[in-house]
């Protein structure tokens, strides 16, 4: 499994450099939540220098890139609709408040290249099944796509929900400062069930090749962050003291888009 380091060391590289541009442009333009875009972007670059740099390209390497291609591109669009016109994303002002004369050093660390390195560990199934992919598409491939699927119809239907929910809040046209539409009704983060689905289908994929098994922390590690860490919890923190938010938390579940019974 060590001969794979060389293709990994290569992948690192490429995120080093990006992250850092990334940073580069966050200074010109004085935004921080550029990284936001970045994020999705980015894993768009390891799907690729991961297939360029095969001397054979497998009918499996190529569906993961598209996969991959057709994820970021989305997100990174609805993220850059999503803050065009808008002033800078309420954690990383929060950020600039807390870190005062440090943060723009701590930012280069703590949001950059932190999130340059969870960025390599999220994609080791694209970067395992790029070294190792051997043996035809099979059952395997077509469970992990089909979940993918699933995954991407759930986050993308989740964000184009929300986006009218809150056009429709800004016109004035419905009384509840909480989405409650769609699948909004069910899940307070539908859009993360979404995500978390479509890593688990790359992963699903990735136990076709030889240690694919290994690059489960990917999947296993995007689920841990964004339930636990720097995705739900970070959100619903902001609004733990508001009565109206914690009467939609009764009565919707966290996570998975289905009805809560009492």
């Amino acid at each position: 499994m060590l001969e794979i380091l060389p293709l990994l060391s290569q992948v690192a590289l490429a995120v080093f450099i990006y992250m850092s541009l990334f940073y580069i442009i966050s200074l010109i333009i004085k935004r921080t939540d550029i990284v936001d875009i970045g994020w999705g972007l980015g894993f768009i670059l390891v799907a690729l220098v991961s297939l360029l740099t095969q001397e054979y390209l497998t009918d499996r390497i190529i569906l993961v890139f598209f996969l991959v291609l057709f994820w970021g591109l989305r997100l990174a669009s609805h993220i850059y609709s999503r803050n065009k016109g808008k002033e800078e994303d309420y954690r990383y002002q929060q950020f600039r408040k807390e870190w005062g004369d440090t943060f723009y050093i701590r930012s280069y660390f703590q949001i950059f290249l932190l999130q340059g390195l969870f960025m390599l560990i999220v994609s080791l199934p694209i970067i395992f099944i790029s070294h190792f992919s051997i043996s035809p598409l099979g059952y395997i491939d077509l469970i992990g796509v089909l979940v993918w699927i699933t995954g991407f119809v759930i986050e993308s239907t989740a964000d184009s929900q929300l986006k009218k929910f809150i056009e429709r809040k800004r016109e004035g046209k419905t009384e509840t400062r909480f989405a409650d539409i769609g699948l909004w009704k069910y899940s307070r983060h539908p859009n993360y069930f979404g995500e978390i689905l479509q890593w688990w289908g790359i992963g699903i994929v990735a136990l076709s090749v030889s240690f694919g098994y290994v690059s489960l922390l990917g999947p296993l590690f995007i689920s841990y962050l964004i339930i636990f860490v720097s995705g739900i919890p970070l959100l619903e923190k902001r609004f733990e003291k508001d009565p109206e938010w914690n009467e939609y938390v009764n009565r919707t579940r966290k996570l998975l888009p289905f009805p809560k019974y009492k």
